[in-house]
């Protein structure tokens, strides 16, 4: 239960999480500010998880092994790792969706065996507020004069009004053309 939106406007890559961590069975909060975003490849690369915590650090593991393996190449390493992911008998069994970008390309990779690229330019979301996300980053992309970042954390304070799985501590990683932002 998390919302993960990543966003591409003119140069500026963003992906944007809420901290919320919840114990499903029980429908409690148990964190409010958990870091669901994490960076790859020394900084070049951003993935973002919603699912299993677990499921999604065994995810991360893994795409990092397929980014050395095939010596920083993201998009050959995340097809690698949708073809793994579908095949393997232990990754099939993990819960879990993730987003991943270099700045220029991005990625939904699904247990499935799901790789989808969108559209140039348009944004991804995962999670149990992804819908809401989607459509705001949508309707302010399309609306406004927003820069990446602003889209994002706006999108997600809309998201977090809205779904009760989202809450309103943000965390926003950005890439900038040519290289890692600070």
């Amino acid at each position: 239960m998390t919302t993960i939106l990543l966003v591409h406007r003119g140069d500026v890559t963003c992906m944007a999480s809420d901290g919320q961590v919840t114990n499903g069975a029980a429908h409690t909060v148990v964190k409010a500010r958990a870091r669901k975003v994490q960076r790859a490849n020394q900084g070049r690369i951003l993935v973002g998880f919603a699912g299993g915590g677990a499921d999604a650090l065994a995810l991360f593991s893994r795409f990092e092994a397929k980014i050395d393996e095939y010596q920083g190449n993201f998009e050959r390493a995340v097809i690698e790792l949708a073809m793994d992911w579908r095949t393997d008998r232990a990754l099939r069994r993990l819960e879990a969706q993730m987003i991943v970008a270099d700045g220029q390309k991005s990625f939904l990779a699904m247990g499935n065996g799901d790789l989808l690229e969108p559209d140039a330019g348009m944004p991804l979301a995962i999670g149990s507020g992804g819908n809401y996300a989607l459509a705001a980053a949508q309707a302010l992309i399309q609306h406004t004069e927003l820069d990446a970042e602003q889209v994002a954390r706006e999108a997600m304070r809309i998201t977090a009004d809205l779904c009760i799985y989202t809450n309103h501590e943000v965390t926003v990683e950005r890439l900038e053309a040519g290289g890692p932002a600070t």
